[in-house]
């Protein structure tokens, strides 16, 4: 039996906890979807069906890169967002049954990307820091 595709309020609640549990981060909805910022600067947005696209997705801030480092390994999983991607943002298939430590590693790469100097010590201080990029971009999926 084919596994049920995972709902887009429990993609959106366990997105909610990775991004809200980085420093001074905020929700505020934008465009009829929510948006994670760090002073004020969007460095995440669930979307889910934007303009009919059927997919559940994040698009993600990423550093210099990324975005073709990454779709070009899994054009499957991962799409140069509209709007986002001329800025070098990606997206990334929420509804293919994402792997969660792959997700937070890649929030906090634009959660990085996105906040000021100052505050990169605070998520540096953390007791839980991510994997290094190295390891995730090396990873065969």
């Amino acid at each position: 039996m084919a596994k049920a595709k995972p709902k887009a309020s429990d993609l959106l609640k366990r997105v909610r906890e990775i991004c809200l549990s980085l420093p001074e981060t905020t929700e505020k909805e934008a465009w009829s979807a929510p948006t994670f910022r760090v002073k004020k600067k969007m460095f995440a947005m669930f979307v889910n069906n934007h303009h009919g696209d059927e997919r559940v997705a994040l698009w993600l801030d990423a550093p210099p890169g990324d975005q073709e480092l990454l779709v070009g390994v899994d054009a499957e999983r991962f799409f140069v967002p509209p709007y986002q991607g001329p800025f070098g943002w990606i997206g990334v298939r929420m509804d293919l049954y994402p792997d969660w430590d792959e997700v937070r590693e890649l929030v906090v790469d634009a959660w990085r990307t996105s906040a000021p100097k100052t505050l990169l010590p605070r998520l540096d201080a953390t007791s839980n820091p991510p994997a290094s990029k190295k390891t995730r971009r090396t990873k065969a999926k």
